[in-house]
């Protein structure tokens, strides 16, 4: 999240359709970053709940974290060598499993930072030949802040919470679609470079489509993940929670009580202080981020020891695969659910 959340921090720490797979391994091409093989599945036709909570693995997720958030990546900086690294791993993965550029290439360059930088961003499109002309945009940022003062001999942001595991969470859900094609609307899913430096791109990339009458219907977006709130009977909370009844269609579809209301978010304005954000200003649609940070789970935001090793695979991993129905039910439906309140 941008760098008003610091602040925060300090004075919080003072005070169902799925179907079963059979797999065919093969070889990825491309850039270096997609370790091990890619699975290439072929989808059955079986009706239960039990393959899409088992889409995702710790294994897979771990493999993304580690990449993304390793010392090689010198903390993904916008404009800097290390998320020019980042950039072709998730350029990699989405042509590996089917999203196509949704621009002429995957990435779309920013217009208001100095630095060359860009999005990423690709698209499924949608099954029905009505629905898929609404779109509905998945995101999450995947720069971080780069090298800062030394710490104990480390100067390095590595960013795994913030935001590797949101990042890693969307590169899951394009996996889904892009392999299923489930969806009746049209997905985009976009990671967004220059989010520390004042939500940036996305700014860029909002203004943009709107320019271009992109008919959306809602945007979703995934900020640090990647440890598991505590104390409370949900799973993650959303950002302006009170501003649409997505809540409550996410937690028919998930049929538990996935998404709850967290009232430091609305404290704290955090419904301005992600990428969902200039979404909400553009597009007037339901514009919201997915969080399980809740400013007493996690003392490391924006510090060299936001590593990898903290992280929780095992909640990371349910978070993606209880999504899925979520946004399958989401991007199937005949009517657009999600309305603003």
């Amino acid at each position: 999240m941008v760098k008003i959340l610091s602040f925060f921090l300090i004075v919080l720490m003072g005070c169902g359709s799925t179907q079963t797979v059979e797999t065919t391994i093969v070889q990825p091409s491309g850039p270096e970053g997609v370790k091990g093989s890619i699975v290439e599945e072929v989808p059955k036709t079986e009706t239960n709940s039990i393959a899409n909570s088992n889409f995702s693995n710790t294994e897979r997720v771990r493999d993304i974290m580690n990449y993304l958030a390793s010392d090689d990546l010198k903390g993904r900086d916008s404009g800097s060598e290390g998320i020019e690294i980042a950039a072709k791993y998730i350029e990699n993965y989405f042509k590996s499993y089917k999203v196509a550029p949704y621009f002429d290439s995957y990435r779309d360059t920013l217009s208001n930072y100095k630095k060359t930088s860009y999005n990423i961003v690709g698209i499924v499109e949608g099954n029905d030949p009505v629905l898929k002309k609404e779109y509905i945009l998945i995101g999450a940022h995947y720069d971080h802040i780069g090298i800062i003062k030394i710490e104990n001999g480390d100067a390095i942001a590595n960013g795994a919470n913030d935001n590797a595991s949101g990042t890693a969470t969307v590169m899951e859900l394009a996996r889904y679609f892009g392999t299923k094609k489930t969806n009746k609307r049209s997905i985009i899913f976009a990671l967004f470079s220059a989010e520390e430096k004042g939500l940036l791109g996305s700014k860029h990339l909002a203004e943009k489509l709107k320019s271009q009458n992109l008919n959306l219907y809602t945007m979703l977006n995934f900020e640090m993940t990647g440890v598991p709130l505590k104390g409370k009977d949900y799973l993650v909370y959303i950002t302006g929670y009170k501003k649409s009844n997505l809540a409550e269609v996410a937690n028919k579809y998930s049929d538990e009580n996935l998404i709850g209301y967290l009232p430091t978010a609305r404290e704290y304005n955090l419904f301005q202080r992600s990428d969902n954000y200039p979404f909400h200003k553009e597009f007037a649609v339901p514009s919201h981020t997915f969080c399980t940070f809740d400013f007493t789970n996690f003392a490391y935001y924006h510090k060299v020891d936001d590593e990898v090793k903290l992280m929780d695979f095992d909640h990371m991993t349910a978070l993606i695969n209880k999504m899925i129905p979520v946004l399958e039910g989401i991007s199937t439906s005949s009517i657009q659910e999600v309305k603003v309140n």
